[in-house]
C-alpha cells in the first residue's frame, strides 16, 4: 500500500504548479458539463486563489502574480460561458486564452519537373 504523500503530484515550485493546473484546464476545456467537473473545476479556481496567490505575492513576485490573476479569468470565464451552454473555443497556454481560430492559408500545389516527391507551393 502507497502512502499519501506518494498519491499525489507534489509541485516544487509555483511555476510548475501553474503549469500543472494548466495542463489540467487543457485536459478538460471540451468535455461535456457535469457536476463533477464544475466541482473540479472550481477546486483549482480554489488552489490557484487560497494557495499560489498568496506565495507568489509573500515572495513579491509580481509575474507570478499577474499570471495566476490571468489564469483565474481565464478559468472564471469558461466557467461562465460552458454554464451559458456556450462553447469555449480555445485553450490556454502560457497562463492566458488563446483562441483556436487560426489563419488558413489556401494552397496551389504545383508540381515541379514531374517529381511527386518534390512539391512547391504557390501561394
Amino acid at each position: 500500500m502507497t502512502n499519501d504523500n506518494e498519491r499525489y503530484y507534489q509541485p516544487n515550485d509555483i511555476k510548475d504548479a501553474l503549469q500543472t493546473i494548466q495542463k489540467l484546464f487543457n485536459t478538460y476545456v471540451d468535455a461535456p458539463l457535469t457536476t463533477e467537473l464544475v466541482t473540479y473545476h472550481q477546486k483549482l479556481v480554489n488552489q490557484l486563489q487560497t494557495n499560489l496567490l498568496p506565495l507568489a505575492n509573500q515572495s513579491h513576485d509580481q509575474l507570478r502574480v499577474d499570471q495566476i490573476n490571468s489564469m483565474m479569468a481565464v478559468m472564471q470565464d469558461w466557467l461562465k460561458l460552458r454554464l451559458s451552454g456556450k462553447t469555449f473555443g480555445g485553450k490556454m497556454q502560457h497562463y492566458k486564452f488563446v483562441s483556436r481560430q487560426k489563419t488558413q492559408f489556401k494552397r496551389r500545389v504545383h508540381k515541379i519537373r514531374g517529381n511527386a516527391n518534390h512539391r512547391a507551393s504557390r501561394h
